[in-house]
């Protein structure tokens, strides 16, 4: 992607950026869940580290839910979890998990990484965020700039999401290890063909790096 003539530097590619973490939901992530995604679970250190750089950046953290229909629709035909009885994603639908001694709601963001009070979440019906939820108009309201996508799945609604982020002129990067795959094989292949057409793929390290550095620019400027 470039700016003009002029390939985007780390600093244009991370200017006024906000942490968007996609499906991180007990239907999801927790032991047992209808459509677990065992890696996932594995990927809620670095989102923590994350979480705390944006926090401390003073930056906004914003968080997708994917919701079911409770009427058949196209998604069901891949995702057949979504019908009775099962009933994965319906609001207000709880079930207990192999991790859990109580009921959770199943769209709720896992406890690990729960929003905080003023977190915007979206909640969206189909695989990518921008989807008739108007996160782009909200982005903007915000003086957002730039994301960086996290969550799972990597190659569903990860690379959906951040996808629709490069169509809506957004400077994106996925966090390798904060996003997550129930295929190693096309999780790989997501994150190499997001880099060599969309955007960037970094490590949690790396990012947290930079926006530190960013801290530290905006500092200086003050």
């Amino acid at each position: 992607m470039q700016s003009g003539s002029r390939p985007l530097t780390v600093a244009d590619r991370t200017r006024d950026p906000a942490l968007l973490i996609v499906d991180m939901q007990n239907d999801f992530v927790r032991v047992g869940a209808p459509l677990e995604v065992p890696a996932a679970r594995d990927t809620i250190a670095a989102h923590r580290r994350l979480i705390a750089a944006f926090r401390a950046a003073h930056r906004p953290v914003i968080y997708t839910k994917f919701i079911s229909r409770t009427e058949e629709t196209l998604l069901w035909n891949w995702s057949p979890q979504c019908r009775p009885p099962v009933k994965t994603c319906w609001k207000d639908h709880q079930r207990r998990y192999g991790d859990t001694d109580r009921l959770l709601e199943c769209t709720e963001i896992i406890d690990e990484l729960r929003p905080a009070a003023g977190d915007l979440v979206i909640e969206k019906y189909g695989y990518g965020a921008f989807h008739d939820t108007g996160l782009a108009g909200q982005l903007g309201a915000l003086g957002i700039r730039s994301l960086v996508v996290t969550g799972t799945v990597t190659q569903i609604c990860v690379e959906e999401t951040a996808r629709e982020a490069f169509h809506h002129g957004f400077p994106t990067t996925l966090v390798a290890d904060a996003v997550s795959s129930f295929d190693a094989d096309l999780h790989a292949a997501t994150l190499r063909n997001f880099a060599m057409k969309f955007g960037w793929v970094e490590d949690c390290d790396a990012v947290v790096k930079q926006l530190a550095a960013l801290g530290h620019q905006e500092v200086a400027r003050a």
